[in-house]
């Protein structure tokens, strides 16, 4: 989380900041964690799946591409999951069906 951090706070433009926002994963809370001065965490109440969309995008990469199977190793769930994602990109417009909000719009004044 450390090295994603610094990633994110590399790309943010020398006089802006990023809001991060989380769920409530341990390792987003972790105790080691260091925050750049650069980005400021948000995290999601718990148990609210309607504010992350990315858990609606897993639901539908696990009922369209990865249900019913059984894995004989680690690198077949890794191979599995990579294929999943790509197919799910051929998909023209399928994530931003999935995970856009109507209620979260940014309006430009």
């Amino acid at each position: 989380m450390n090295l994603h951090l610094a990633e994110i706070s590399a790309q943010v433009a020398a006089d802006a900041h990023a809001v991060v926002i989380l769920d409530q994963a341990g390792w987003h809370g972790a105790k080691a964690l260091r925050v750049p001065d650069n980005i400021s965490l948000l995290s999601l109440p718990p148990y609210s799946p309607e504010l992350n969309p990315v858990e609606n995008l897993w639901q539908f990469i696990k009922h369209n591409f990865l249900n019913a199977r059984i894995f004989t190793s680690y690198d077949a769930i890794v191979a599995a999951c990579c294929d999943a994602w790509n197919r799910l990109r051929a998909i023209p417009g399928q994530i931003r069906s999935i995970t856009t909000r109507d209620w979260a719009k940014t309006v430009i004044l």
